[in-house]
């Protein structure tokens, strides 16, 4: 069986609209679909059954964020493949058959995902791989980012640095030795995280052109809001200060606070976006008070 996880947050039609995509683009091999539908307010499930009768229907009144959501997923799923979806993408046919195929002709990956497309423009690419991140600057490139697709990838099937959290697929019996996602990055960089740890067990985190994903971008949170920019800029220093090497890391802190944050504030004050050089630096100032425990200030300001 392939289970199918996908996290919704206050997003019903936008999770309506890939449940509908799933079903049009239903393989013949059996799967399931499981939502977790994070700081429920409402319960959803008669809605999302309605579109599609046998979804599996998990309601969190805490927002776990997306770590902790697929994690909850993970724990009532039952496949032996499990695909992470984004709610605010919609599959293609045979999405679900060739990612599998992937794992199946390729015991050495761990995880794979698709081309990812925007869903406002078809034939614009979000992602065709990741290149590794720079543990001393904290950046990494993205393969194919912006091009238009030409069916320049459909053959393209190989390693990646990073897989995309959009869309990838698992095995359930790798989970036994890589463990779940971790639940400290709550929104963002969390699956570059889970590939670092696929790549310390022995496994490769792998890339599919063949197979297409269409993506609702920014959907889930929006463009330039505090939320984003404070998980962007916390997050981006826990995987530096988690992955890394003390040279790295020191180097990496340095750059970070006097380069790359003094530069991103300077673009917050041409924008005019005063409020953001704030959650910008809360988000910097979390990992000096924060060594190990999960609790910040974003679970405050998200709920």
């Amino acid at each position: 069986m392939i289970s199918i996880i996908t996290v919704n947050f206050k997003q019903r039609d936008v999770t309506i609209d890939l449940l509908r995509s799933i079903q049009e683009n239903r393989p013949d091999e059996a799967i399931e679909v499981v939502i977790v539908d994070n700081g429920s307010e409402v319960d959803y499930g008669v809605d999302f059954r309605e579109v599609m009768p046998d979804v599996v229907y998990v309601r969190s009144e805490r927002n776990l964020g997306f770590a902790g959501g697929n994690n909850l997923g993970i724990t009532h799923a039952k496949g032996d493949y499990l695909l992470f979806l984004n709610n605010d993408t919609e599959i293609t046919e045979d999405l679900i058959v060739r990612l599998k195929k992937e794992l199946d002709d390729h015991p050495e990956a761990g995880l794979v995902s698709p081309l990812l497309l925007y869903h406002e423009d078809k034939d614009l690419i979000q992602y065709a791989g990741y290149g590794k991140i720079n543990y001393f600057t904290g950046r990494n490139s993205a393969g194919g980012s912006k091009e238009i697709n030409q069916g320049q990838y459909d053959r393209v099937c190989e390693e990646t640095a990073y897989c995309h959290g959009a869309a990838m697929m698992c095995r359930r019996r790798d989970l036994d030795c890589v463990g779940l996602m971790d639940e400290r990055y709550f929104l963002y960089y969390e699956e570059l995280d889970w590939g670092e740890k696929f790549r310390r067990a022995g496994l490769k985190c792998w890339f599919c052109g063949a197979a297409h994903v269409y993506h609702k971008e920014s959907v889930s949170v929006g463009k330039e809001t505090p939320i984003k920019t404070y998980f962007m800029a916390r997050n981006r220093m826990l995987f530096i200060r988690k992955n890394a090497g003390w040279l790295a890391i020191g180097c990496f802190s340095l750059f970070f606070l006097l380069i790359a944050s003094t530069k991103q504030a300077l673009v917050y004050i041409a924008k005019r976006r005063f409020d953001l050089i704030k959650w910008h630096y809360k988000g910097v100032w979390w990992n000096m008070t924060h060594a190990t425990d999960s609790y910040d200030l974003g679970f405050k300001l998200i709920r």
